[in-house]
């Protein structure tokens, strides 16, 4: 089965109306992602290429039993959004928004614990299950149905190591990217409970990036907890100590965060390390041959 996304998913998009919005919502529509509603405070009763607008999100989920959402909003009303999707009943909430202060995800974060719900992001790729649905921004068609699962902290290095996975012709059986941030809804373990779980899902490739201490947690964690093998990749190496790069969570401080320590301590736990996209499909090649 597939984690997160599959043919039950049934999408409310917030913020539809804009411009990102609609070519997002149409796109994951056109994949085949069942998109059932938008919403666009103050447009209710409109509706974007048949898909029918609504004021909130409440009302999107009473009119057409929505159970995910996707937050197309500006980083200074994202957070409400995010919110709203919750206080709805959705399952899932996957943020694409960009530049939401960490203060703010940090009370959501503390909120999510007190439930059963699923954040994604923010300031992330989204969520595709090969052949059965997508939310959110990923080129589609880079993927494959298969039974490798892929969570990644990189969006471009999730299409990358995806496109050597298939040429290989190795396929996802799911594919998530949780987001660059210092706070995300969903951590590198969360998701890979998830795998560990999925029957259809054979190996996992977990890529990470410089900064934190993310990789290293889920180190232990894999050690401990999975049976499913699981292959990875840290993007940073030639980063120069004490700069960010990229994503605001990927800062080093000292010798903390750096790509040789994780690389070190997943290595020490068992998880093979590739050095590059293409030795990462060809150690998952091998470890399923």
């Amino acid at each position: 089965m597939a984690i997160l996304v599959d043919g039950n998913t049934k999408l409310v998009v917030q913020g539809i109306t804009g411009r990102e919005g609609t070519f997002h919502a149409l796109r994951n529509r056109a994949y085949g992602t069942n998109v059932v509603a938008g919403v666009t405070p103050g447009k209710a009763g409109q509706d974007v290429e048949g898909i029918p607008v609504f004021d909130t999100v409440r009302d999107a989920v009473e009119g057409t039993g929505a159970n995910t959402a996707m937050v197309f909003v500006p980083p200074r009303f994202a957070t409400d959004a995010i919110y709203e999707a919750l206080e709805s009943g959705v399952d899932l909430v996957v943020c694409i928004t960009e530049g939401i202060p960490a203060h703010d995800m940090l009370r959501i974060y503390t909120h999510l614990k007190r439930g059963d719900q699923t954040l994604i992001g923010p300031n992330c790729p989204g969520v595709i299950s090969p052949g059965k649905g997508t939310v959110g921004i990923m080129p589609t068609q880079v993927f494959n149905p298969g039974r490798v699962g892929l969570v990644s902290r990189s969006g471009t290095l999730t299409y990358q190591i995806s496109k050597e996975l298939a040429l290989l012709g190795i396929g996802q059986s799911t594919v998530v990217g949780i987001g660059g941030d210092p706070i995300v809804g969903s951590s590198f373990i969360d998701i890979l409970s998830r795998f560990e779980a999925d029957d259809e899902t054979d190996l996992v490739v977990m890529v990470g990036e410089i900064g934190g201490n993310e990789e290293e947690k889920a180190a232990e964690y894999i050690s401990q907890n999975m049976s499913t093998p699981v292959v990875s990749y840290i993007a940073g190496f030639q980063a120069p100590p004490g700069k960010q790069m990229g994503h605001a969570g990927a800062i080093i401080t000292g010798s903390s965060g750096t790509a040789q320590g994780k690389k070190e301590a997943l290595e020490a736990k068992g998880v093979r390390v590739g050095t590059n996209p293409t030795e990462v499909a060809e150690l998952v090649r091998d470890a399923l041959s």
